[in-house]
C-alpha cells in the first residue's frame, strides 16, 4: 500500500515503462471493476489538437461564478499528479490521490496478473471519476491524445466540444487530416450536441459524418454561432458573440484571435447548458471571463524583461502564437527560447519560428522524450542561434543580456513551460 505521494510518484514512474496503448479495453475494464463512477459525472468533453485547454477554462470560470462545483481534468498537468484532476481550481490533495490509488491498487494488480496492464494514464484517468462522481455537479474532460480511442472517452457527455483539427501525434492519430478528424469525432456520442470550432473542409466532412450517424446536432462557430473583434490591445479584447437574435459583448484578458475562438465555443457551450436546465447568469458569466488568465497560454511570467510563455507545441500552435506575437510586439526587440519533445514536427515549427525572431536559443529539459539542443540547433535555419543543454541556463542568460524593448518567449513544449513557470513563481 502507498503511504507517501512519492511512493506514488515512484509507482507511476515505473507505469509509465508501459507507454501509451491505443484502445479503451482496459480502461473499461477497470472502470467496471471500480464501479463504473463515470456514469454519475455530469460532464462535458473537449478535444481538438488545440485550444481545449482555455475553451475548458472560460468554462471553468463561468460555471464557478454562478455557484457550481466544477471538476476539471485535464493533462498534461503543469503541477504533478494531483495537478490532473480539481475541484473549483483546487488541485486533489496528496492524501485523497493515495486513498483512492490504495482503494483500487488491487484491481489494478488483477488486471497486471491477467496481462491487461492499465497504463499510468489510465489509472490516473480513473482516479479522477472517481473522485468527481462524489464531489462535483458537472465535470469538464479534456480528451488528453485524439478521443476515439482516449481514456477520457468512456463517458457519455452531456454535450462534446471538438475546437479544432490539425496535425499533431501524426504516429498515433494518422498523417492525415481525415485520419485525426477521425480520432476527435470519435466523442461525438448519440443524441448529444457538439459543438466545433473553425474546422478544414475534409476535418469538417468527417465529423457531419459523425454526427449524423449519431443523430447529434451540430453547432459550428462561423455558421451557427459567430463572434465579430471589437478592439484587442495588449491588455483586453472586446467582441460581440451572436447566436440568432440573441447577442453577447465579451471582454478577455487574452491575447490573439484564437483566444475570441475558444471563448466563442465556451459560450456556445453555455447556451446549451442553459437549454438544458441550468441556472446560468449571463452578467456573472462575462465578469468571470474578463478575469480569465490561463496558466502557459501567452502567460506573462516576468516584466522587467518582459518573458512571455505559450505551449505551443505543433505547427497550427506555432502560427497562432506567431500572429498573437506580431499583433502585439511588433515594436520590440523578440528573441526566442525553444525546447520540444523529439516526436514533434519539429522542422516545420523551426522553419516558420526563426523568422520571426532577432536571436533563437535552442535548449533542452529532463524527459525521456525531450529533443536534444544539438537536433533543435541543426533544424533551425535562423543564423543567429544559440545552444544551452540546460534550460535554466537559457533562462538566466536573459537577465546578463536583456535590454530596454527587448521581450523573451519561450515555447515549444507544455512540459517544457511547466518547468519554466515553476522558475519564475
Amino acid at each position: 500500500m502507498f503511504e507517501t505521494i512519492q511512493q506514488v510518484e515512484d509507482f507511476f514512474e515505473y507505469r509509465r515503462k508501459i507507454g501509451i496503448k491505443p484502445g479503451l479495453e482496459r480502461m473499461r475494464q477497470l472502470l467496471e471493476l471500480v464501479g463504473n463512477p463515470q456514469e454519475q459525472i455530469q460532464a462535458i468533453h473537449i478535444a481538438g489538437t488545440n485550444g481545449k485547454g482555455s475553451t475548458l477554462s472560460y468554462l471553468d470560470h463561468a460555471l464557478r461564478a454562478n455557484s457550481y462545483l466544477v471538476g476539471v481534468f485535464t493533462s498534461p498537468s503543469l503541477t504533478g499528479l494531483c495537478g490532473y484532476m480539481k475541484i473549483n481550481d483546487r488541485p486533489i490533495s496528496e492524501n485523497t490521490f493515495i486513498t483512492i490509488l490504495n482503494d483500487i491498487y488491487h484491481l489494478i494488480q488483477r488486471l497486471d496478473r491477467e496481462q491487461r496492464h492499465p497504463s499510468e494514464f489510465e489509472i490516473i484517468t480513473v482516479i479522477a471519476f472517481l473522485y468527481f462522481a462524489k464531489h462535483v455537479d458537472i465535470a469538464l474532460i479534456e480528451a488528453g491524445m485524439g478521443g476515439r480511442e482516449d481514456t477520457t472517452n468512456c463517458i457519455q457527455p452531456i454535450i462534446s466540444i471538438i475546437t479544432n483539427v490539425a496535425k499533431d501525434h501524426t504516429v498515433f492519430l494518422g498523417n492525415s487530416i481525415k485520419e485525426i478528424a477521425h480520432h476527435k469525432a470519435g466523442i461525438i456520442k448519440s443524441d448529444r450536441p457538439v459543438i466545433i470550432g473553425d474546422m478544414h473542409q475534409d476535418a469538417l466532412k468527417v465529423i457531419k459524418e459523425e454526427a449524423v450517424l449519431n443523430q447529434a446536432d451540430l453547432y459550428q462557430l462561423g455558421v451557427n454561432f459567430t463572434y465579430e473583434s471589437i478592439r484587442n490591445d495588449i491588455f483586453e479584447q472586446s467582441f460581440m458573440w451572436r447566436i440568432n437574435s440573441f447577442e453577447l459583448q465579451v471582454h478577455i484578458q487574452m491575447q490573439g484571435e484564437h483566444q475570441l475562438k475558444n471563448v466563442s465555443i465556451a459560450i456556445m457551450a453555455l447556451v446549451k447548458l442553459i437549454e438544458d436546465g441550468y441556472s446560468l447568469q449571463w452578467n456573472k458569466v462575462l465578469q468571470a471571463m474578463r478575469k480569465t488568465v490561463i496558466a502557459g497560454r501567452f502567460e506573462i511570467v516576468h516584466h522587467d524583461p518582459m518573458i512571455i510563455v505559450d505551449g505551443a507545441h505543433n505547427p497550427a500552435g506555432v502560427q497562432s502564437f506567431l500572429h498573437t506575437v506580431n499583433d502585439n510586439y511588433e515594436n520590440m526587440d523578440k528573441h526566442l527560447i525553444f525546447a520540444a519533445f523529439k516526436d514533434k514536427d519539429l522542422k516545420t515549427m523551426l522553419d516558420e519560428l526563426h523568422k520571426h525572431f532577432i536571436s533563437i536559443t535552442l535548449t533542452s529539459f529532463d524527459h525521456p522524450r525531450a529533443a536534444s539542443t544539438k537536433t533543435l540547433y541543426e533544424l533551425t535555419p535562423a543564423t543567429n542561434k544559440y545552444q544551452l543543454p540546460n534550460w535554466k541556463d537559457a533562462i538566466k542568460r536573459i537577465s546578463e543580456n536583456s535590454f530596454h524593448k527587448q521581450c523573451y518567449f519561450v515555447t515549444g513544449s507544455i512540459h517544457f513551460i511547466s518547468l519554466v513557470r515553476t522558475y519564475f513563481q
